[in-house]
């Protein structure tokens, strides 16, 4: 990696702008309208009084696989997505148009062999040039230790209580959950193609980690929230393991007031695929 090549870049601006459709389609992705009549399901997928889901905000504006670009030095097939965190400052639209805003803020050097934390930050700005959403994303770089780092990466998650969970919530998902949710960008065929998702070592597609964490905002919502969605004012997730279409995802919740913090388990195999994760609620 070439870490001042890194440090250095500069991001164009990204605007995109949307319209009620992508709002409802990325709500369904996550399984929303499973009951047609809920209410609270229905805020987000049907056009009367339609509202967002506060994850949404990770899919907006994105800049492009700039990491595959020769210059970086970055081995780019190694890189795993780690963590994922968003702040949200006011109600995203339902329809609209927002600019997206990236940085590097640092690379934390595990050492040589040992790979590197890149952590990248996004800014989500509305027409009135208003902040709506900061939203930080850690990349583990497994092929680019021993390059140094810079900046101030952000101190480790805590392990969870060591106790019983306060809540649980279960969430089945759909077998075609993935090739709904990519509907909404991320068109990494690992999430469609058998074929490729077999050559990368999977039994058949993985879900998408931030389908996962955008579960994690809906199970949020529903237990803590009032299923309104602007009761959540940040979320953080670690990802652990993979999550497969079909499975039966829970979520164990350790309810600390303004803070909830959590992890998430694939039941049938009994697998942790987020933990150490934490949320703010106002």
């Amino acid at each position: 990696m070439d870490l001042e090549a890194v440090r250095t870049r500069v991001f164009a601006s990204v605007s995109q702008s949307y319209v009620q459709r992508d709002s409802m389609l990325y709500a369904l992705g996550l399984g929303y309208g499973a009951n047609p009549t809920d209410p609270a399901e229905l805020q987000f997928t049907y056009e009367k009084g339609l509202k967002t889901v506060p994850s949404m905000c990770v899919v907006l504006g994105y800049p492009g696989f700039w990491m595959a670009e020769p210059k970086y030095g970055i081995d780019w097939v190694k890189a795993l997505h780690a963590e994922h965190y968003f702040e949200i400052h006011k109600p995203i639209p339902p329809e609209g148009a927002l600019r997206a805003e990236h940085a590097l803020p640092a690379v934390e050097d595990k050492g040589d062999g040992k790979g590197a934390l890149l952590y990248i930050e996004k800014r989500l700005f509305d027409e009135s040039d208003e902040l709506v959403a900061m939203i930080r994303q850690t990349m583990f770089l497994r092929g680019d230790g021993g390059y140094g780092g810079y900046g101030s990466p952000p101190p480790p998650p805590e392990a969870l209580p060591d106790r019983a969970a306060d809540k649980v919530t279960d969430i089945a998902l759909l077998p075609q959950q993935a090739l709904i949710y990519r509907l909404s960008g991320d068109y990494n065929p690992i999430h469609a193609d058998p074929e490729l998702a077999a050559k990368a070592g999977f039994s058949q597609p993985i879900l998408h980690g931030l389908c996962t964490m955008g579960l994690a905002t809906k199970a949020l919502l529903a237990e803590f929230g009032g299923a309104d969605p602007a009761k959540l004012k940040s979320l953080y997730v670690r990802f652990s393991k993979p999550v497969f279409p079909g499975e039966t995802v829970r979520f164990e919740f350790y309810d600390e007031g303004q803070q909830v913090r959590f992890r998430a388990r694939a039941v049938e195999r009994d697998v942790v695929v987020l933990d150490r994760c934490r949320a703010e609620l106002r």
